[in-house]
């Protein structure tokens, strides 16, 4: 079923179990979150899902999510930008073992084989 087949039906595509994101340094270090929704909005404002109370990243900063073409992250317009290893991205395709810089906050991210 493709992605319009998806839409048309109603019916959504899980993320496949095992994938997760881990804060790599600063005061949430060693937080570990299972990446087992679809989109899962990281922030410091109370509507964000995953809620760090860093004032480097915005109240809705990013969202980790999942479609067709596999994991993804998706800067939310954030003051200071999102990084996928260094480099500034809008959206981006996620792949094992990449790090997510928001602010002064980083991610690592496992992702299943």
């Amino acid at each position: 079923m493709d992605s319009a087949e998806n839409e048309a039906t109603g019916s959504r595509i899980s993320p496949p179990a095992g994938a997760s994101a881990i804060v790599l340094s600063g005061f949430y270090e060693g937080l570990e979150v299972a990446l087992d929704r679809e989109r899962i909005v990281i922030g410091r404002g109370r509507k964000a899902d995953l809620i760090l109370a860093e004032a480097t990243i915005s109240r809705a900063h990013a969202a980790l999510g999942f479609d067709e073409n596999g994991f993804f992250i998706e800067d939310l317009g954030s003051t200071n930008g999102t990084r996928v290893n260094g480099a500034p991205v809008s959206k981006q395709q996620l792949k094992n073992d990449d790090e997510i810089q928001m602010g002064k906050l980083r991610i690592g991210i496992t992702l299943p084989a």
